[in-house]
């Protein structure tokens, strides 16, 4: 029995031995639990992490610590090696090339650091395991309205994260327009019901990354770490459960990604790896003034633009606090796409929105969209192209056929035509060339786009006046303007507050005051939007009448994905109708003071005759026949869904 216990015990400990072996070749260090023995003398590793899985088996670590090009990195895990490793001309960067392969499996391993003189660095690295297939990740689209919310302005749930010592901006001042105000992630969070009971179905906070600014970093487009949640904001675990709980309520995130330019106190401005980091480097290194950006987007579609504007606008910085990053060098480009990729994959995202996309290299936002979309193919980015020209948005829509052959690959952009005409549209009098027929002719445009529907149409935004402002105060022509770009073949977006009215009549143009805080996210406030609390009437009605259409929105197909047909205005009355089957969404906008009489005969090819319509907003129904009583100025919202 003595002998069998022995050789049972032999056996045990070649196994042991064997194991132990496989895995030392998978992995640099073994500890006798079995796991890596963990290192982290590296100052910084960019992306900290990846994830075994992707199409492309690529991955760039960019590497920063004292004279690091002097070493030689090493990597032994099955499925992972190091394909090139490129030198910078700061003597503290090295970037490696790794190639991950299919058979690569997550877990953890080392990079050894060697260096002549003996010494050696160790880093662990870890690879994790997908959470969910990249089929999964659905991004917005027509069936979608998006909440866009200043997250330093809309709720503070954690007065404990308001301000750091270490940090350059200490101020909290809610009575300042440019201060901080102390909203954070939990503030959105903390109220993700009232946002999907109010109808939204998305949520695009501006950008949650850390801004060490020294004044004014409460917007978050000056990000000085493109891995790090701003503190003052919160932590990356609450950023995670925003999104899980948005998404458990069925609303999708998108993230507000800056790839044009960096705060001017980012980590590596003291540092940078390349003498082309960013635009104008030596100028900048140098203590000269740099150029700044022309602003002239149409240098990137004018084929008789000059090359001197097309330079100033894409390599001049924004602002003089925001270097403007140069995409052309390869290493910026990936450290963009892999960002971006990252931040996917933790977040679980359901969108990116991308700030000033006509301003970087545009040869680069193509190639950064594609890889992106190659990744998830269901996913979707919307860009920023602030103009009023039709055929410029186009020019950024993915399938736009453009004469210099150009194809971004971004399946949505912004409609900031749409939204100036419908301002005008309401408040113009009514003429041949003004009034209603702006937003008819308007929407006429739609020809130019490849996918009209895809595009993303908005009433404000945190970088204009507030829409009631736009309207001087005047709510029915705020209700008529929101009512009609609900139904659109568009994707919808609203700005917190909309709903309630606010407005910044006493200051335009001023930014802070644009992003005013949204009463009741903070403790004491005397006035509650979430419940209603000493909000006036006439705030409360338009709360009513915004949840009444965006939740029947929610649900209609028709406006989703429906056919679009619209009637030239007569007589200040304009008609625009939605179908889909036996879906039939009527929008009615008119601008007479005094009840009339609309007659019905001039929209027989819809087919409505001797049909019945329920009012939206009232719930009265209504049988199309012969005329409609329109009782005053104001919008109408028929369906025969009932």
């Amino acid at each position: 029995m003595k002998n069998v216990t022995n050789i049972f015990l032999i056996i045990a400990v070649i196994s042991l031995l064997s194991c132990k072996k496989e895995q030392g070749d998978h992995n640099e260090v073994i500890d006798s639990s079995g796991f890596v023995e963990e290192y982290d003398d590296i100052e910084r590793i960019e992306p900290s992490n990846w994830w075994v899985g992707f199409k492309n088996p690529k991955l760039e670590l960019l590497v920063k610590d004292d004279h690091i090009s002097d070493a030689t990195p090493e990597i032994s895990y099955q499925g992972v090696s190091i394909d090139k490793v490129h030198k910078a001309d700061s003597p503290n960067y090295l970037f490696i090339d790794l190639l991950i392969s299919e058979s690569a499996k997550p877990g953890k391993f080392n990079i050894t650091f060697k260096f002549e003189n003996g010494e050696e660095k160790k880093q662990t690295y870890e690879l994790k395991s997908r959470e969910k297939s990249a089929e999964e990740y659905v991004g917005f689209d027509s069936s979608d309205v998006v909440y866009l919310i200043t997250p330093d302005r809309f709720a503070n749930a954690n007065p404990k994260n308001d301000t750091y010592p270490y940090l350059k901006e200490t101020d909290v001042n809610r009575s300042l327009d440019f201060s901080r105000h102390g909203g954070d992630i939990k503030g959105i969070t903390a109220h993700l019901d009232y946002i999907e009971e109010m109808g939204f179905t998305a949520i695009w906070p501006s950008p949650l990354l850390i801004n060490d600014m020294p004044k004014w970093s409460y917007h978050g487009y000056a990000m000085t770490d493109f891995y790090q949640v701003d503190p003052r904001f919160g932590t990356l675990q609450e950023y995670r459960e925003l999104a899980d709980k948005a998404r458990s309520k069925g609303m999708k995130l998108i993230m507000d990604q800056v790839a044009n330019h960096c705060g001017l106190e980012h980590w590596w401005m003291k540092d940078l790896p390349f003498k082309d980091w960013v635009n104008h480097q030596q100028k900048f290194e140098n203590n000269e003034k740099v150029s700044y950006s022309t602003h002239r987007r149409t240098a990137n579609q004018d084929i008789y633009a000059s090359q001197i504007d097309k330079n100033g606008m894409t390599d001049g910085w924004f602002v003089d606090a925001m270097p403007d990053l140069n995409q052309r060098n390869p290493f910026m480009a990936n450290y963009i796409i892999q960002n971006s990729i990252w931040w996917i994959e933790n977040l679980g995202l359901g969108g990116i929105r991308q700030d000033t996309y006509p301003y970087p290299d545009k040869d680069f936002m193509s190639n950064w969209a594609a890889a992106i979309m190659k990744e998830y193919q269901n996913f979707s980015i919307v860009g920023e192209e602030w103009s009023y020209n039709p055929l410029l948005i186009a020019y950024w829509q993915e399938g736009a056929n453009n004469k210099d052959g150009y194809d971004s690959n971004l399946k949505s952009t912004m409609d900031f035509a749409m939204q100036s005409l419908i301002v005008q549209a309401i408040s113009e009098e009514e003429n041949w060339n003004s009034g209603l027929v702006k937003i008819y002719e308007g929407l006429a445009n739609d020809f130019v786009y490849p996918s009209p529907k895809d595009i993303m149409v908005f009433p404000d935004n945190h970088d204009m006046d507030r829409v009631f402002t736009q309207f001087k105060e005047n709510i029915a022509n705020t209700k008529m303007g929101l009512s009609y770009l609900l139904v659109l073949p568009r994707i919808p977006q609203l700005y917190y507050g909309t709903e309630i009215l606010m407005q910044n009549s006493a200051k335009p143009g001023d930014h802070g005051l644009i992003r005013t805080d949204f009463p009741g996210g903070w403790e004491g406030d005397p006035v509650n939007a979430f419940t209603g609390e000493g909000l006036s009437d006439e705030q409360k009605d338009m709360q009513s009448y915004l949840k009444k259409i965006l939740n029947y929105r929610k649900n209609s197909k028709a406006i989703h994905e429906g056919k679009t047909v619209h009637f030239a205005p007569v007589n200040g009355v304009y008609v625009l109708f939605r179908i889909l089957d036996e879906e039939i969404v009527v929008h009615v906008l008119n601008k007479n003071e005094n009840p009339v009489d609309l007659d019905l005969k001039r929209f027989e090819e819809v087919g409505l005759e001797g049909k019945t319509l329920k009012n939206i907003i009232s719930g009265e129904e209504v049988i199309w026949k012969d005329s409609l009583k329109l009782n005053g100025k104001g919008s109408i919202i028929l369906t025969t869904k009932i």
